[in-house]
């Protein structure tokens, strides 16, 4: 006999954040030098039945680790900040609240591959538009990315430039003028112009555009990844910034992101 099929799980009062730009965003916490993940997930990165993620498929599932196995997939996913992120938020906010996690970072990427028009844009437009189609509202865009940026120095001193008018498509993109979003200013590199990426993302000064500071998280071996432990820290901090400086309060029943 032929099982019912069970109704997508998309309830209508989503807090949506989108997870986006490389490596340390879609997480290595716990990737051994061996290219495998060790399974450890800390306590604040546990599944919650209020956490939901998009997956690669564009539906709606319980969240877990790693966030970004489906979507980032050339390389071994470990911990990222998302969890630990959608805890913190989801504990904080009164009256609860669903939290939904778009990830779409994807390792070794530069920020001229993240332009209008190039592929890796144009999926994170694509998934942030499908995530509200269930209900829902667009909060913020967490953004950590850079350390691809630091091995040319034209490309570091671009990438304030860059990074504005990525701000700038996302929000016209998505119909959202004041879409809130919260950079990590890096404190890795492939290069050696760290210190002029890291200038650039903290001169960024455009409305409700928020930067947190990497810089003292510690890092694994490779000196480029941050620590599982390191990433549970960094998931606070965003939350942090997103309550300090953005309105959580739960949401009615409404959607958010223009269509196509």
């Amino acid at each position: 006999m032929e099982m019912p099929r069970s109704e997508p799980l998309s309830p209508p009062n989503k807090q949506i954040f989108i997870l986006s730009g490389q490596s340390n965003m879609s997480g290595r916490g716990g990737v051994t030098k061996h290219h495998l993940w060790d399974g450890v997930v800390p306590p604040e990165c546990h599944p919650n039945p209020s956490i939901l993620r998009l997956s690669a498929d564009l539906q709606w599932e319980p969240a877990g680790e790693p966030l970004h196995a489906d979507i980032d997939t050339k390389k071994v996913c470990g911990i990222g900040p998302g969890m630990s992120f959608a805890n913190a938020v989801r504990e904080r906010v009164e009256g609860g609240a669903v939290v939904g996690l778009v990830p779409c970072a994807v390792g070794g990427t530069a920020l001229k591959e993240w332009a209008r028009g190039e592929h890796l844009y144009e999926s994170m437009v694509r998934r942030a538009r499908e995530s509200v189609k269930g209900g829902g509202e667009i909060r913020a865009l967490l953004w950590y990315q850079g350390e691809s940026d630091t091995y040319h120095q034209h490309d570091a001193e671009a990438y304030q430039g860059r990074m504005e008018i990525l701000i700038n498509n996302v929000r016209e993109d998505l119909g959202l003028p004041l879409l809130p979003i919260i950079q990590v200013a890096i404190v890795s590199g492939d290069g050696r112009y760290i210190e002029k990426v890291r200038e650039s993302q903290l001169r960024i000064n455009l409305p409700k555009v928020v930067c947190i500071d990497a810089k003292g998280l510690e890092l694994k071996g490779d000196h480029l990844h941050l620590t599982t432990e390191s990433q549970v820290r960094l998931g606070h901090m965003l939350a942090e910034a997103y309550l300090t400086n953005f309105d959580p309060s739960p949401l009615a029943s409404s959607s958010s992101a223009s269509e196509p």
